[in-house]
């Protein structure tokens, strides 16, 4: 594992019913985008900064989370694509399938429910946006 420094977040917590279901889930989908999934304790795993516990883990508060939306890079158009295959093969939902959307010219993405009901997502933001430490974006 690779501590990151200068990010907007540190870390995400997601607390889940079924480790087992969401583990599945999490350990597919993270493959295709290049992120080890790591089990160092009980009751909990982890990917890069996102951290999945069950209820009764050391790591929570014994309250599981809300639903969330969490969107991961992809390193290109395939790379979403695979993400989706992965991810409604292994326990999640259709909540978008892979495309581009209009929040800007060249995001491409796909959306799934995770076991736990979160929108979780594969973004690829296009070749212009790849290069730059800042982009702009009117709302």
């Amino acid at each position: 594992m690779q501590l990151h420094r200068g990010r907007l977040i540190d870390h995400i917590q997601l607390v889940v019913r079924d480790l087992t279901a969401s583990e599945t889930f999490y350990t597919a989908v993270m493959s295709v985008l290049g992120i080890p999934v790591l089990r160092p304790g009980d009751g909990y795993f982890i990917a890069d900064e996102l951290t999945v516990s069950a209820a009764d883990s050391p790591t929570s508060s014994g309250e599981l989370t809300g639903r969330h939306h969490l969107a991961f890079q992809a390193k290109d158009r395939e790379t979403v694509d695979a993400f989706y295959k992965a991810a409604l093969e292994n326990g999640g939902r259709d909540n978008g399938a892979p495309g581009i959307r209009a929040y800007h010219p060249g995001y491409y993405a796909a959306f799934v429910l995770d076991p736990d009901g979160n929108n979780i997502e594969a973004v690829f933001q296009g070749d212009a946006t790849r290069n730059v430490s800042s982009v702009t974006l009117d709302f």
